[in-house]
């Protein structure tokens, strides 16, 4: 069994310390795998905002320490080992957003950034009383699923919005979005994790998604569709 320590140290199951950017890259690909089905060197290139010479450089060593694999030229696959250590990492970053929004009253928008910094530096011992002290909060402030402490995790997404038919009442859970303008414009409009939506129609030749929301028309681009995720009620 491979036993997560805190960050930065030596993990019992590997031979370096996981350092910042090896977080990073391991939470990178979990996230890329989850949202677009894989993680190739160009996309994590572009979500991590480096040159993908130096993408390559950190997947091969990533690939020595039996983090990835990389069965094509260019996608890149978590090993079992690989995804433990991701979902350890994608757990602490959102429990952190969850305590900034709900204890510090940071809004949804800007906490994406600080826990991307503080994600590297909290302990488990400290995480884990962060854990008790809001009572093992399920989702994030964006409905992001938070990884149990135990246990294996599920990040299935239901259906996009960009998908719902007219005449459908959707119930927002999840709105993936990591643009702070977006998430700003978003939660202006009132539309969050738990919010319900009348979709009402479809604008053709590409125009906007019509839906309701107490009371009020308002029209979103396929761009924002994308982004939001629920059921129909």
């Amino acid at each position: 069994m491979c036993a997560v320590a805190a960050p930065h140290q030596l993990h019992q199951c590997c031979s370096r310390p996981h350092t910042g950017a090896v977080e990073d890259y391991l939470k990178a690909v979990f996230d890329l795998t989850s949202s677009r089905g894989s993680a190739t060197t160009s996309s994590l290139a572009e979500l991590l905002g480096v040159a993908p010479p130096s993408v390559s450089a950190m997947l091969n060593r990533l690939a020595v320490d039996d983090l990835v694999v990389r069965p094509a030229a260019h996608r890149v696959v978590l090993t079992e080992h690989g995804r433990r250590h991701a979902v350890a990492v994608v757990r602490r970053h959102r429990l952190v957003e969850e305590f900034l929004v709900r204890v510090l009253g940071v809004p949804w928008e800007d906490v994406h950034a600080e826990a991307d910094v503080l994600e590297h530096a909290v302990s488990e011992r400290l995480l884990a009383r962060i854990d008790d002290f809001l009572g093992h909060p399920t989702h994030d402030p964006h409905g992001d699923p938070i990884p149990p402490r135990h246990g294996r995790h599920d990040e299935d997404r239901p259906p996009a919005l960009s998908g719902a038919r007219p005449g459908s009442r959707v119930v927002v859970s999840r709105v993936s979005a990591r643009d702070s303008t977006v998430l700003r414009y978003l939660g202006e409009l009132g539309i969050r994790p738990g919010v319900a939506l009348d979709v009402l129609e479809q604008a053709p030749f590409g125009g906007p998604l019509w839906v309701r929301l107490d009371g009020r028309r308002i029209p979103l681009s396929q761009q924002l569709t994308d982004l939001v995720f629920g059921g129909t009620a």
